[in-house]
């Protein structure tokens, strides 16, 4: 039987928050201009569905921490039949914002159990340019330039520079003791029935190099190129979708 898309404990938990970093990441690349004149702090949720149910609702939320420093964090909880699993699958991210961009200082992530075998802990050495730690179980040691970012920081990368009129053309993001390259192309428009209301979005989808599966992003033009959904298909087979529930935005 082919592994479930609840199996939070499984590579489908962390290929997740992989996914959802990039399409975030992707909508505001989509955006092509900046909506706004400042990073600002944001709340969203959105229901992880699974043949039809939905199986977990994640959490998004960036706060201002320090003069120039932000904590970006990600939560899931189980809904119906995700509630059989006992991972609760976390992260945070802080990370500093400077004139040439956005420093990750450090990144963590578990799954809510008291197993180490999915958790995360890098720390970014702005001094020697390393980042070292361990991705899941995986010792990380790897250089450290201006365009490495991990899943969370990432986002906020790509916003304050969209925020300074800048297009960024390139993502490199750490997984486990490798950096990969994820490519995006505009596949079209389509409005969009939401809790926020009917919205317009742009789609886009990301492939990474040789992978099977592709990823397409519903960017909102009305509310800061956030996605509204986000989905996984390999081949034809939708493997998940993740529909936008709230948003809160300062």
């Amino acid at each position: 039987m082919r592994q479930s898309a609840v199996d939070c404990s499984g590579r489908r938990s962390a290929r997740l928050r992989r996914v959802l970093g990039v399409a975030l990441a992707g909508a505001l690349l989509a955006s092509g201009v900046a909506t706004a004149d400042e990073l600002k702090p944001f709340e969203a949720s959105y229901a992880w569905i699974w043949n039809g149910m939905t199986v977990a609702v994640t959490t998004l939320k960036l706060a201002k921490s320090g003069a120039d420093t932000w904590t970006y964090t990600s939560r899931s909880e189980p809904r119906g039949i995700g509630k059989l699993m006992s991972q609760r699958p976390r992260t945070e991210s802080v990370l500093r914002v400077t004139p040439g961009g956005v420093e990750p200082l450090s990144y963590k992530g578990d799954d809510g159990t008291s197993s180490s075998q999915r958790s995360i802990d890098l720390k970014y050495d702005w001094n020697t340019h390393r980042v070292s730690g361990v991705y899941e179980q995986t010792p990380v040691d790897l250089p450290l330039t201006a365009q490495v970012q991990d899943d969370s920081s990432i986002q906020i990368a790509l916003m304050v520079a969209l925020l300074r009129g800048q297009t960024p053309d390139r993502f490199d993001l750490i997984d486990k003791d490798a950096v990969r390259e994820y490519h995006y192309a505009r596949a079209g428009e389509e409005t969009l029935p939401t809790p926020l209301g009917a919205l317009s979005a742009v789609i886009y989808t990301s492939r990474k190099a040789n992978s099977p599966r592709v990823n397409s992003y519903w960017c909102a033009p009305e509310q800061g190129y956030l996605p509204l959904r986000v989905q996984q298909k390999r081949a034809d087979e939708v493997e998940w979708t993740m529909e936008i529930l709230s948003l809160k935005r300062e």
